[in-house]
């Protein structure tokens, strides 16, 4: 189930939101991050933790329908993962944001960027926005991170984000990390830096 919205909050469609942040734009899905988010999943690296077999995309129709499902959350829920675009260049970054699909084990904020743009900052500057997004709008004391234990890059994210480790769960046959930021540690923290 769907967290409650904060009182006075109206979720927007997902036409309306753009979160602009220093280097980037969060926005909606188009159909022109269909072939780049499908060329990020191709990368055996990304697949490894991204696609819920682990396996690597290489159908361009298996690709559309994960960028489908992207964009399904939108119009099911009126939020999702954004797409993550570099302002200067309008480049497709990744996907980051909240998703919580049917049996999730919370409302989680998660991030994936294209391999050739790792090393930027990218995840924690999205993530942080969306971060803040999500606790500003929705009736929540916490917000999970789903992490394989291998994943080392995004265990770096989570860390640099302030999250801890509060136990481990299974998805799609994978034991996972489950961690946590808490909104009063959120609210409280410094300003992070990319």
């Amino acid at each position: 189930m769907i967290p409650p919205v904060k009182p006075g909050v109206t979720l927007p469609m997902p036409m309306d939101l753009v979160i602009e942040t220093e280097r980037l734009l969060l926005r909606r899905w188009r159909d022109a991050d269909v072939a780049p988010n499908t060329e990020m999943l191709a990368d055996p690296d990304s697949a490894r933790f991204i696609t819920p077999d682990g396996k690597p995309v290489v159908d361009a129709f298996v690709g559309w329908r994960n960028a489908a499902i992207m964009a399904g959350h939108w119009a099911l829920h009126g939020f999702g993962l954004f797409v993550v675009e570099e302002k200067r260049t309008g480049r497709y970054v990744g996907r980051v944001g909240p998703w919580f699909p049917v049996g999730w084990p919370g409302l989680e904020v998660g991030w994936g960027v294209a391999k050739s743009l790792r090393g930027n900052g990218y995840a924690v500057e999205a993530a942080t926005a969306s971060l803040d997004w999500t606790f500003a709008t929705f009736e929540i004391d916490k917000i999970v991170h789903i992490i394989r234990p291998e994943n080392a890059a995004s265990q770096n994210v989570a860390q640099r984000l302030g999250a801890t480790i509060e136990r481990q769960v299974e998805l799609f046959d994978h034991v996972s990390d489950l961690w946590v930021t808490q909104r009063d540690a959120w609210t409280a923290r410094p300003k992070l830096s990319a």
